[in-house]
């Protein structure tokens, strides 16, 4: 069935990248196929899904952590790619990418000075309007928020399912931990049960 561009967007540590490999790990054995690129490696995507359109498997051409700066070229290929040239992509190919930025590129508060309202409507500046083209690509946009610290904590107990001590103390080192390196997310509660495996977290 016809199928959108995937991004991941939001909050560090919040599983963006692990939802993309669950993807692969419940539907492998139906042919689906995960290809990681990384993004200097960009430029070789026309290349890559020349490679395999005429495979009978199902691809994700996956892209972890992509953002690009101010003058950087890389993301002209990808545009090409998701629906922005002559020749249409493949059925079998769809394009997952994970990001920090909702637009992938850098936004300053100069690139809105040209904006404009007309009629209630609004006309986004070029600048703009070239940024959130290339998110635009993308039909399917999904967005990871901070998350709260009860789940964390749930997150937390999640790890501990047979922890036979105070729930209290686990929290509050929980807590601690987080709060050392300011994130309560799904990967800090994973290396706060890392670091009590490795007698580290000092309760």
């Amino acid at each position: 069935m016809p199928a959108n561009n995937v991004l991941l967007w939001g909050a560090r540590g919040t599983g963006k990248s692990s939802l993309v490999k669950a993807l692969l790990n419940e539907y492998m054995h139906e042919g689906l196929r995960l290809i990681e690129v990384d993004k200097q490696d960009l430029l070789y995507l026309p290349e890559i899904v020349d490679e395999i359109r005429e495979h009978r498997q199902r691809f994700v051409i996956y892209c972890d952590d992509l953002s690009f700066e101010a003058g950087d070229s890389l993301y002209k290929p990808l545009k090409s790619v998701l629906e922005g040239s002559i020749e249409l992509p493949p059925d079998n190919v769809l394009f997952y990418a994970t990001s920090n930025r909702r637009h992938l590129l850098p936004e300053q508060m100069r690139d809105n000075l040209d904006t404009l309202l007309v009629d209630g409507e609004v006309h986004y500046s070029d600048t703009v309007e070239e940024k959130i083209s290339l998110s635009d690509r993308f039909g399917l946009r999904l967005a990871f928020y901070p998350q709260q610290t009860q789940t964390y904590l749930d997150i937390v107990d999640s790890y501990f399912p047979d922890y036979r001590g105070d729930r209290e103390v686990l929290h509050k080192a929980a807590l601690d931990f987080a709060h050392t390196r300011a994130a309560k997310n799904g990967r800090t509660a994973k290396q706060f049960f890392n670091s009590v495996s490795d007698g580290q977290a000092g309760f």
